[in-house]
């Protein structure tokens, strides 16, 4: 079987064949407190364009990837994942639930603190427009680098967003059917997520 995880990061998984941006070096730096196995390969393929023969991949993931794509970027990315599953292939993908990120950003105290730092030790720290925390205790902390990526490093800004209802309109337009559609969280009582689970018709 072939299953691919793209935009892999600090989550590889065993049995796949792992494909991120970054490589194994980078990926050690950007995630400090991960212990990544020494045998792991990442693989650096195109996304838009990979080395996989039509109808040949039998499973695709990508967890927080999908809002790293710009709008242009996006039609490109599903007809690709399109073109190499199988029949009944699955596509599994999970992001932001934008709704839901809004309104928490929305119903939080306005209440900004400091100018956003990404110096080694800020980031270290967690810093957050003023904030030191993953708590979603103000509008201008963690969930605003929620919206628009963290912006650590190359590669981390968001540039998309995603609902039920646009990924329902997805697989219709690229000729899936869900077979899971669930809202989650990712961590306690921050960063909801919606999780897709699709098989190509």
């Amino acid at each position: 079987m072939i299953k691919l995880n793209i935009g892999c990061a600090s989550r590889p998984l065993k049995d796949y064949i792992n494909i991120d941006i970054d490589n194994l070096s980078t990926l050690k730096k950007r995630y400090p407190g991960k212990k990544f196995d020494e045998n792991l390969k990442i693989e650096n393929f195109d996304i838009f364009n990979l080395p996989y023969e039509s109808f040949s991949v039998d499973e695709v993931r990508a967890d927080g990837l999908i809002e790293h794509l710009s709008f242009l970027e996006e039609p490109r990315f599903f007809n690709e994942v399109s073109r190499v599953l199988k029949k009944n292939g699955i596509l599994q993908l999970t992001t932001i639930d934008f709704e839901k990120l809004v309104k928490q950003w929305l119903e939080a105290p306005d209440d900004w603190k400091d100018f956003f730092k990404n110096d080694k030790k800020s980031i270290e720290e967690n810093h957050w427009f003023g904030t030191y925390t993953y708590s979603p205790i103000n509008r201008w902390g963690y969930l605003t680098a929620s919206i628009f990526g963290s912006q650590n490093g190359e590669g981390q800004f968001h540039k998309n967003c995603y609902t039920k209802k646009k990924f329902e309109a997805i697989c219709k337009k690229i000729n899936f059917k869900i077979l899971e559609l669930n809202e989650k969280k990712w961590k306690g009582d921050r960063d909801h997520i919606i999780e897709l689970i699709a098989a190509k018709l």
